[in-house]
């Protein structure tokens, strides 16, 4: 897929280079606090700028280095593909879960995001 679901000042300047729009969402990621979570349109909303797609297509292409695991679907899910490795990071970091009922595929548990979900605050010296 190319780089045209990014917003369009996000093109790099150099084909090696990572679109701006992709270093804001990285930097918010490593911004989120361990244990705490935000969504891909608080990430986009934090921003003023793009969406929650835009959002996940920036964690796609270019999140393994950063703190992926703390940029969420709003639903609490976790990635699918991912589970193991996100649920491993969750329970070192203390994030708050709740677990699957019997019903859940393959009982795995969800974020509880009302818990787990920060807003920024107290780290708005970064914010553009």
């Amino acid at each position: 897929m190319s780089q045209e679901s990014l917003p369009p000042d996000a093109a790099p300047e150099h084909p090696d280079a990572l679109p701006e729009y992709a270093e804001r969402v990285l930097e918010v990621a490593e911004l989120i606090p361990p244990g705490r979570v935000m969504t891909y349109g608080d990430v986009a909303e934090w921003l003023g700028e793009g969406g929650p797609r835009q959002v996940g297509r920036v964690m796609a292409l270019y999140g393994g280095a950063v703190p992926w695991w703390r940029v969420v679907r709003a639903d609490g899910v976790l990635l699918p593909g991912h589970e193991p490795r996100a649920l491993g990071h969750y329970r070192a970091e203390g994030t708050p879960l709740r677990e699957a009922g019997r019903a859940a595929e393959g009982h795995v548990p969800r974020l509880d995001m009302r818990r787990a979900r920060w807003d920024g605050g107290g780290r708005t010296e970064g914010h553009t």
